[in-house]
């Protein structure tokens, strides 16, 4: 009955941490490209159990037959595998933002910190004092030429993440622009694209906050996306996170009742363990 005890108490430990993702997840369901977490749980090592009072062989026509067969095997509760990622895509919100960029398929963008380069899906971003394409936590935003600078109103980002600037802008003689009066306009040139990435398992990936992800050495190393897999840009787009709220609510009372039928079970141990205690008690 003691055994049951720590049983039933494994499984309240494993709806603790189904509850914190839940919560997590609920927290951030208006944040942007926000990855919702799922909870893995595997079988805590079981005990084999078999009939003691019989071992030994004993012989038989065709060789010889275990005397003590093997009754089957005792679990003893659940533990935490692991409290993975879900990267599927989100929703796209529209937000009519040039400084707003949404991937439609699997990738990261690429940005640069002070602990060296992170990588997210949010692709909300501000136009810094030096002209350099921002985060809003002041991360610059790498292209594969490094860091993007650009202009208010001066640049587009096309389907395949290539950055086009206004070339009247780009000269360095006032005198040479262009007259908006002419009814002329230069084309556009080519400023640099924007690195995306990927990963052998991205499920590894580890959060830092401020929806930045880390690699590490199960992840594997960051992979330039290119050619067909290469994900989808949209300008003027917000990825929306990938938490469905009714559904993460459903979850919440699942939670709770699996949680209150483990403390049932440790009430009616404790009871059973307690008249066990009186009748023997009472033997004596």
């Amino acid at each position: 009955m003691i055994r049951g005890w720590y049983t039933a108490v494994s499984g309240m430990r494993a709806q603790q941490w189904r509850l914190d993702a839940v919560a997590n997840n609920l927290a951030n369901v208006n944040t942007d490209a926000f990855k919702r977490e799922q909870a893995a749980f595997r079988t805590a090592s079981s005990l084999l159990m078999r009939r003691m009072n019989d071992d030994g062989l004993y012989p038989h026509p065709f060789g010889s037959g275990d005397a003590a067969p093997i009754i089957g095997r005792l679990g003893t509760g659940v533990e935490l595998n692991e409290l993975f990622t879900c990267f599927s895509q989100g929703s796209l919100r529209e937000t009519h933002s040039d400084f707003d960029l949404a991937l439609d398929g699997k990738g990261f963008f690429v940005v640069s910190t002070p602990w060296g380069e992170r990588y997210t899906r949010n692709g909300s971003f501000i136009l810094g004092r030096e002209g350099y394409l921002l985060t809003k936590e002041g991360y610059q935003v790498m292209g594969e030429n490094g860091p993007i600078s650009v202009r208010a109103n001066n640049f587009q980002v096309d389907p395949e993440g290539r950055v086009w600037v206004n070339s009247e802008f780009e000269l360095d003689d006032p005198n040479a622009l262009v007259s908006m009066e002419q009814n002329t306009w230069r084309e556009p040139i080519l400023l640099d694209t924007l690195r995306i990435v990927d990963f052998d398992f991205d499920r590894y990936l580890r959060k830092q906050g401020s929806s930045l992800f880390s690699s590490n050495e199960f992840s594997g190393p960051a992979m330039t996306m290119e050619g067909a897999n290469r994900a989808v840009v949209h300008q003027g787009f917000i990825e929306t996170a990938n938490v469905d709220p009714v559904r993460e609510m459903v979850q919440m009372i699942e939670v709770n009742r699996a949680y209150e039928a483990n403390q049932r079970v440790i009430q009616s141990h404790d009871s059973m363990l307690g008249i066990l205690i009186n009748q023997t008690a009472r033997v004596n």
